[in-house]
């Protein structure tokens, strides 16, 4: 169903909210706090949004981005958590790679680059939301997917990482669990959802999944029980990062086998090894506000900010590197390789 008409048909009260958010682009950077802290650089690129205390080592006892952020790439003004994913290449005939700019999503036109954001108690669709939720907690931090994933079965332990290959804007379906096999004319939008059910004790875990668990049947959508051992339901958050591709779409400058051109950061190819991390940094209890606020999508209780005020929001790169936005590379950025 196309966004557009989930807007028109929202015409039943909700009992809680579900927020849709756009945040500009704060930096792109091989650094990634979560997984390689402290490290600078770390192993493969990332485009990262959200609050400018973004730096290599975010460990919790040490960093609350809320408290340490000045501003906010995100259009909540009381938001200054930290949402990043990998970053995209195209790789030409002749070996090169290009990276491939995002754009904003619809109703998000302005912003520079970025991604969207949801947090949400219930399926998107269901307009009452009516499952009360725990929102997240200062030090609490995750990630979902695996970027070694080469396989589908591999990549389907984390049933609700996708792509969309857009006609236009407003498509949604299908979703793959690999990249879009045909040029995209819209661009390729990549969707991150993460699990909803939290163990009600660790901010994190050493894998920085363990700590959450999806339902018990399987999948947010299917609003199954949490299980036992993952007793506490949280919003589900979930990121649409939506890759400007049309300047790569002419199948003359793709693989001569007909494969497609497009690799991640980290070397693959296949669109398995899709993942995101997320790193909670609202402002006091702002959050847990707007969740029980009875609202859907524009919700009152949620301080928002221009996107002007947005897109000034940035940091610069910490790893002095090309990156592949104004020249073409020999090699990804660290050095991964095409797989």
């Amino acid at each position: 169903m196309q966004w557009t008409s989930l807007a028109k048909l929202a015409l039943v009260a909700p009992s809680y909210a579900l927020i849709r958010f756009g945040c500009s682009q704060l930096v792109v950077d091989r650094l990634d706090p979560l997984v390689n802290p402290g490290s600078n650089p770390s192993p493969h690129l990332h485009q990262i949004i959200g609050g400018n205390s973004f730096v290599p080592d975010m460990t919790p006892a040490n960093h609350d981005p809320a408290k340490l952020s000045t501003c906010t790439t995100c259009q909540p003004s009381e938001d200054f958590s930290n949402y990043w994913t990998a970053a995209l290449y195209f790789r030409s005939r002749n070996g090169t790679f290009k990276r491939v700019p995002q754009k904003g999503n619809v109703g998000f036109e302005g912003q520079n680059g970025g991604m969207t954001v949801y947090y949400m108690q219930n399926q998107l669709a269901d307009y009452q939301q009516k499952a009360k939720v725990k929102a997240f907690q200062p030090g609490f931090r995750m990630l979902i997917g695996d970027p070694t994933a080469g396989t589908k079965q591999a990549a389907d332990r984390y049933p609700q990482l996708t792509y969309t290959c857009l006609q236009d804007m407003n498509t949604r379906f299908p979703e793959t669990k690999a990249f879009p096999a045909k040029p995209c004319p819209a661009g390729i939008m990549v969707n991150l959802r993460f699990p909803t059910c939290w163990d009600g004790t660790n901010l994190d875990s050493p894998d920085h999944i363990s700590h959450m668990s999806y339902p018990v049947n399987g999948t947010f959508e299917s609003q199954g029980p949490c299980p036992a051992s993952h007793p506490v339901r949280m919003p589900q958050i979930l990121y649409e990062v939506i890759f400007e591709t049309k300047t790569f779409n002419n199948q003359a400058d793709w693989p001569t086998d007909g494969s497609q051109p497009f690799v991640w950061s980290f070397g693959d190819t296949t669109g398995y090894g899709n993942h995101g991390d997320y790193v909670f940094g609202w402002k006091d209890d702002s959050l847990q506000k707007i969740m029980d606020d009875a609202c859907y999508v524009n919700c009152a209780s949620m301080k928002t900010q221009t996107v002007q005020a947005m897109n000034a929001c940035s940091i610069k790169g910490k790893v002095n590197e090309e990156i592949g936005d104004n020249t073409w590379l020999s090699t990804l950025p660290g050095a991964p390789m095409a797989k």
